[in-house]
């Protein structure tokens, strides 16, 4: 009875957010979604190690491994769920972009961004706002674009959250 409400509420909650992207140019959105895509979390990485001699190296480290933890278990948790997408899954609806994979849960976009924002918020404390809001974006944008439920998100978020508190810890 529980997960029949939760699953209930998951998908009436994802068609309010996604309803806001119908009929509308969804570029900005799926410009924002693509800065989760892993490629600015390096150059962010390699860039921090380069030129910030206080934390730089031991940030670059930090997130290396939390994103190596995080990877496999986040490809474990998909494979293990293999929830299918709400635009593969829910009737008359079509995403905004083509996902890289067929199955919604955890959302790695999300678990990426938290992780990120995590460690970014950690070395760099007067960047939490910007990280956190920036996370919390990325998040939103994959259920606005139709890929993610909003558990997904919400999965997404513990994950990322939990191995960057771990990777923090043992390095940082």
């Amino acid at each position: 009875m529980l997960m029949k409400s939760l699953h209930k509420w998951d998908v009436t909650l994802f068609y309010r957010l996604y309803g806001l992207t119908q009929k509308r140019d969804c570029k900005s959105i799926i410009w924002l979604s693509r800065t989760g895509d892993g490629y600015l979390y390096f150059v962010i990485g390699l860039l921090l190690w380069m030129f910030e001699p206080e934390h730089g190296e031991l940030f670059l480290y930090t997130a290396l491994m939390a994103y190596a933890l995080e990877l496999p278990l986040y490809l474990l948790l998909k494979t293990y769920f293999k929830r299918p997408r709400p635009c593969d899954f829910l009737l008359n609806l079509r995403a905004h972009i083509t996902p890289s994979d067929k199955f919604s849960l955890p959302s790695g976009h999300t678990a990426a961004a938290w992780l990120m924002a995590s460690i970014v918020a950690h070395y760099y404390p007067s960047f939490w706002v910007v990280a956190y809001s920036w996370a919390l974006l990325i998040g939103l944008s994959r259920i606005l674009l139709g890929v993610h439920y909003p558990s997904d998100v919400l999965a997404g978020t513990g994950l990322g959250i939990t191995i960057a508190l771990l990777s923090v810890t043992l390095l940082g």
